[in-house]
């Protein structure tokens, strides 16, 4: 399999998983003018035109965050990194990667263009702190994770697009768990390894 990613980018969150389930990862990066590493045009990969892109071992292209992490998980069950098909588990587990999905990636999105009004920027982000609250109260109870003890693709998907809040100026000091949250995720050997692969972290 290969996936295509930019550094950085909500594709961290689908290669930290490939890592965490110890699948092989081959990497191609995208550039901003939408040609990749080895010269392919992304264009003609997915004509959707944003990471993540998985090729998958029959050749044909998985795009989509969600259905992308949710493919890798169930690739390798024994990561636990999803609980099986057809469960209460699975269903709370997406149900909490769409409100990630929907509720605060989404939130982000607006804030990476430099033509957006300030104004703007401030109901992003007056809205991601009622979105972050949310998540400061699941974490009240002593959970390690989203879902409990067992890092799961939730996890993954919420460290990578909390990363930007720092250089977007969205402020998180109300929300101390979800600091220790992200310093918790940081210090996983697997994501150490994907952020290290993707120019993010110096090796050590």
């Amino acid at each position: 399999m290969k996936l295509y990613y930019m550094p950085g980018a909500c594709s961290l969150a689908a290669h930290i998983i490939m890592r965490e389930s110890g699948q092989t990862v081959e990497l191609e990066r995208v550039g901003r003018d939408k040609k990749t590493e080895h010269g392919e045009n992304f264009l003609e990969v997915t004509p959707k035109g944003y990471v993540p892109a998985l090729r998958m071992d029959d050749g044909e292209i998985l795009t989509e965050n969600i259905v992308v992490h949710n493919y890798l998980a169930d690739l390798k069950p024994a990561s636990k990194l999803a609980p099986a098909h057809g469960t209460k588990a699975r269903l709370r587990q997406d149900e909490l990667a769409v409100f990630i999905s929907t509720e605060i990636h989404k939130t982000y999105g607006p804030m990476f263009n430099p033509a957006t009004p300030e104004e703007a920027r401030q109901i992003a982000k007056d809205k991601l702190a009622t979105r972050y609250a949310m998540i400061e109260e699941m974490l009240k109870d002593g959970r390690p994770y989203l879902t409990g003890e067992n890092f799961a693709t939730v996890d993954s998907y919420l460290f990578t697009v909390t990363r930007w809040a720092e250089p977007l100026k969205v402020d998180l000091s109300k929300f101390p768990l979800v600091a220790a949250f992200q310093k918790r995720v940081a210090e996983r050997p697997a994501v150490k390894a994907a952020l290290e692969a993707e120019g993010l972290l110096k090796a050590a």
